[in-house]
């Protein structure tokens, strides 16, 4: 039973909604954007970005479910990830090179 429910956890979380790019393109047209934009960055937004992964997800609903799992969970793997992964000695001595003087009963 525990199984079944992993499995269709899983199979959730890959399911595809385009209801998300479209509402992130919906909001790239309003003046609280573009507003944004012109203030932050001197010019406004043309949105092509947001475009881009509209199309992108509507072609994917035209594919079948295991052609999508695929090119998704081939997407993910190769995401740079944001992290460095050291272990616990390379943590600890990068730890104290950075803070160790912090430690010292001098200060």
């Amino acid at each position: 039973m525990s199984s079944e429910k992993n499995a269709s956890s899983t199979t959730a979380k890959r399911q595809l909604s385009c209801t998300a790019t479209f509402d992130a393109l919906w909001f790239c047209y309003s003046p609280v954007h573009q507003m944004q934009c012109y203030y932050r960055l001197g010019g406004l937004d043309n949105c092509s970005d947001k475009w881009r992964a509209l199309v992108d997800c509507l072609t994917l609903k035209t594919k079948s479910a295991s052609e999508v799992q695929e090119i998704l969970e081939t997407r993910e793997k190769s995401k740079k990830h944001i992290w460095t992964f050291r272990t616990q000695e390379e943590a600890s001595h990068n730890w104290n090179q950075l803070y160790g003087h912090l430690d010292d009963p001098e200060l």
